[in-house]
């Protein structure tokens, strides 16, 4: 992860953390359906990581959650 970009990756993991909460499921939950390790569910939400755009896009599709919401940074 490039340091320029470390603001975007906290706020999009902020924006993951915000729509899992509000659907209910854990990070172990959400992990599990998108075939991630717990561990690395919690180190996107926690802007430790880069995270790949399959996991984005897999993210939002189980969320139910437009692409376009997870990039919008409040």
């Amino acid at each position: 992860m490039q340091k320029e970009y470390k603001d975007l990756y906290k706020k999009l993991g902020l924006n993951i953390a915000y729509y899992r909460k509000d659907k209910g499921y854990s990070q172990l939950e959400l992990a599990e359906l998108i075939n991630i390790s717990r561990t690395h569910m919690s180190r996107i939400e926690n802007n430790d990581c880069a995270v790949s755009l399959d996991v984005v896009f897999a993210i939002s599709k189980v969320l139910d959650v437009p692409l376009s919401q997870l990039f919008t940074f409040r």
